[in-house]
């Protein structure tokens, strides 16, 4: 592994008191549609309404004072900008965020409200990572990139020890699957603790670049597309060090969903659980809802965000159909 489960736990002593532990609640209607306990992780109660302030407070707080000083820069699809902005600010350093067109409105603004500065280049995180690249090379910045860094990779594993703490006969967490570095961090944490559990990626049919990686034997380009699930966009790098490895080797099963199927699953947070979602932060409640994933035991499912633009969340819980 890239990484220990040594590294989880040093991370979570250096972010304490600076990221909540969220809480772990029942869920009783998918328990019930399931025929086993289900239980939600409540991470959009985090502190940005998302899991990225983990790792990247984690990753800033690791940096020298050399490189606090330069400052740093990042790629992001919305939550990772929005945990490094509030990272950077707590610790007093210059932060740019590089996204792309893509990005929504909503997620671009949060980033601003926290002092970041914000570069919106082309229609893609590879094109946004170009502008990132030259600011490191020109500036001397360090770039902390959204999943494939140990440090990130760390912070995102605090959520799994949370997890076994609160679960600890768990045996099936279903995890939103992007680039890896939340359900690379998870993995090693809850299997490190509980090796006979299940770990479920989760992702959409538009543009899955782990889920196709995986597919191909290698980190391969895939276009990315609008999609309900925005967060969970992007590729995963061609020249990927650490997660691919990690989902590759950690990771039992991944299931991608429709966009009807994100749909249902936001829908399902708000109308059953009383939870606002993001569509990356609902696929898990999506796969159980559709039935594309069959739960052994005690499960839990991760929702990793709540940063959804409120017209759109208003329109869907509405029985609107949307297109991207």
């Amino acid at each position: 592994m890239p990484i220990e489960p040594s590294a989880i736990h040093a991370a979570r002593e250096r972010i304490a008191g600076r990221v909540r532990r969220t809480p772990l609640g029942a869920s009783r209607s998918l328990t019930e549609r399931c025929g086993v306990p289900v239980a939600l992780k409540l991470e959009h109660q985090q502190v940005t309404g998302s899991f990225k302030v983990r790792g990247a407070t984690n990753a800033v707080l690791a940096l020298s004072d050399e490189q606090k000083a330069r400052g740093i820069v990042g790629v992001s699809t919305g939550n990772h900008g929005r945990g490094l902005a509030h990272a950077a600010k707590e610790a007093g350093v210059r932060c740019i965020i590089c996204m792309s067109s893509l990005v929504p409105a909503n997620k671009v603004e949060g980033i601003k409200a926290l002092g970041a500065e914000v570069r919106i280049v082309g229609a893609s995180q590879d094109e946004a990572q170009e502008v990132v690249d030259r600011l490191v090379a020109d500036e001397g910045m360090t770039m902390l990139p959204p999943f494939d860094h140990p440090d990130i990779i760390a912070g995102q594993g605090t959520l799994g020890l949370e997890i076994v703490e609160d679960q600890p006969d768990v045996e099936t967490v279903l995890v939103p699957l992007s680039g890896g570095g939340l359900i690379a961090g998870v993995a090693l944490a809850v299997k490190s603790l509980r090796p006979s559990a299940r770990i479920v990626g989760v992702s959409m049919e538009r543009g899955a670049a782990m889920i196709q990686s995986l597919r191909a034997g290698a980190p391969v380009f895939v276009q990315e597309v609008a999609t309900l699930a925005d967060s969970l966009g992007g590729g995963i790098g061609l020249q990927n060090q650490h997660t691919f490895a990690m989902v590759r080797d950690l990771v039992d099963e991944t299931v991608t969903l429709t966009e009807a199927d994100i749909a249902e699953g936001i829908r399902h947070a708000y109308w059953h659980e009383m939870e606002i979602i993001e569509g990356s932060g609902a696929v898990g409640l999506g796969a159980l809802v559709a039935g594309k994933v069959r739960p052994i035991g005690p499960t839990v499912v991760v929702l990793s965000g709540r940063n959804i633009d409120m017209t759109l969340h208003h329109r869907l819980i509405s029985g609107d159909t949307v297109e991207v």
